[in-house]
């Protein structure tokens, strides 16, 4: 029997509806994970069930992971793999239903929302041949409390994501002190005398999964240094190579700044790329 995508559940019940008392839709007070699924299995889930508890906690939501995980497999149980054989998996936990005011609620009943998306195969074009990325008019604000934590408030990317339409694949955002921190959906690297080098994500950002998993497994695989520090534009264009992470489409070569080519070899980004089709599987 054909299964048609988006798979969609909340606490469990499939194609169930959210209140619109739900904090996460009146205020935004939760925060999501995006997972590459490969039949039926999310590579990275260790990194990405890390990330949402310690968020969670730093959000003061009690998550419940025994419960998350049951609606997770119980959602990934009815997906046939053989007719979706890449998917995307959406994790959305908000604070639940609460009344007015920003006060938090006496007792709090997370919701978890959790759907199934069609995928891409991860050697797509811009894996294989690069990317246009753009610089993005749209400053973001600094936030110690809230830096690194995937949350739902995402206004600032969207207003960035707002300054083109396709002609760029994606846009860096800088802060108001011209620091390079991250691109509208993605995390970046640039490459220099063979070291790595990735935004501080002290008081702005998204620490993403793919980012991690170059810094934590990748990178000490291939001997190399990873420096992570204020990175500013300038140095963007004194970088021997560029890239950027997402956990969904993985890898991406930059190969050009709004129109203008970069000649890089990107000889280091394959490195990284193999290790990522061999991670996979």
């Amino acid at each position: 029997m054909s299964v048609q995508l988006p798979l969609i559940s909340i606490n469990g019940v499939p194609d169930a509806l959210i209140s619109p008392l739900d904090r996460g839709f009146t205020y935004g007070d939760g925060l999501f994970e995006t997972c590459r699924c490969i039949s039926g299995r999310i590579p990275l889930w260790d990194f990405h069930r890390e990330r949402l508890i310690n968020s969670a906690r730093r959000l003061q939501i009690p998550l419940d992971e025994q419960r998350l995980q049951g609606y997770l497999n119980k959602l990934l149980s009815s997906l046939h793999f053989n007719q979706y054989p890449d998917t995307v998996v959406k994790i959305q936990i908000t604070r639940g239903v609460g009344g007015r005011g920003y006060r938090l609620p006496d007792h709090v009943n997370p919701t978890y929302c959790i759907g199934i998306f069609p995928g891409a195969p991860l050697q797509s074009s811009s894996f294989l041949d690069g990317v246009d990325i753009r610089i993005c008019d749209m400053r973001l604000g600094k936030n110690p409390a809230l830096a690194g934590i995937k949350h739902l408030n995402r206004l600032e990317h969207i207003l960035a994501r707002a300054e083109w339409h396709n002609e760029f694949a994606e846009g860096l955002l800088l802060d108001a002190d011209n620091n390079v921190i991250e691109a509208t959906v993605s995390n970046f690297f640039i490459v220099k005398n063979k070291q790595l080098y990735t935004a501080d994500l002290t008081n702005s950002g998204v620490a993403g999964i793919m980012r991690r998993t170059i810094i934590e497994k990748f990178a000490p695989a291939l001997n190399m240094q990873v420096n992570v520090e204020p990175v500013s534009y300038e140095s963007l264009l004194h970088a021997d190579e560029i890239f950027l992470t997402n956990s969904v489409f993985g890898i991406w070569p930059v190969t050009s700044i709004a129109g203008v080519p970069i000649n890089f070899s990107h000889s280091i980004v394959r490195l990284f790329q193999q290790q990522l089709i061999q991670l996979l599987g």
